[in-house]
């Protein structure tokens, strides 16, 4: 009997910055594949506030607080085609994370056209708990930029450094 293949997913976003919601599929996203890569994405389609080793390692800190499967994990920054990425990175399958119906449309467009690009590569949809589906990162940085309370949304580090960030910025007057 063949040895089984280890299963690697690639979890791709620009995470900036990651949040609770990111935090849940990369732990259910855990339960379908062996090793999970988080791609850090340059993503020049965005003004991220941080740049991609701050993010990265705002991702990394994170991640340790997974215990055990925090060894399942790696974080790594890439630019480029995702799917190159990810058979640069021996992974066969995408997590993406769907929040909404809203969401849908453009994510199964980039689905479509991975696929072409790279045929034996899948892409898995997980949606969002209950609990986080209402919560992206672009909220998230208007709340805390407003001062608003982000706890709930981020991890307590997370959280200082939007803060840091948005001090002496509050535009709410």
């Amino acid at each position: 009997m063949a040895a089984l293949k280890e299963r690697i997913g690639i979890y791709p976003g620009t995470f900036d910055p990651i949040t609770v919601g990111h935090l849940d599929i990369i732990r259910r996203a855990l339960r379908v594949v062996d090793r999970l890569i988080i791609g850090v994405a340059q993503d020049t389609g965005k003004a991220p506030i941080f740049d991609m080793q701050m993010r990265s390692k705002l991702v990394e800190a994170d991640i340790a607080t997974f215990g055990a499967d925090a060894k399942r994990v790696e974080v790594r920054q890439f630019s480029g085609l995702l799917v190159n990425f990810a058979e640069e990175s021996g992974a066969k399958v995408v997590i993406r994370g769907l929040r909404a119906v809203s969401d849908f449309e453009y994510e199964f467009q980039m689905a479509c056209m991975n696929s072409r690009l790279k045929h034996d590569i899948e892409t898995v949809f997980l949606t969002a708990s209950e609990d986080t589906h209402f919560i992206s990162s672009r909220f998230v940085k208007q709340i805390a930029r407003l001062g608003g309370d982000i706890s709930t949304f981020v991890s307590p580090n997370v959280a200082k450094h939007l803060s840091e960030h948005f001090k002496g910025t509050n535009t709410w007057n």
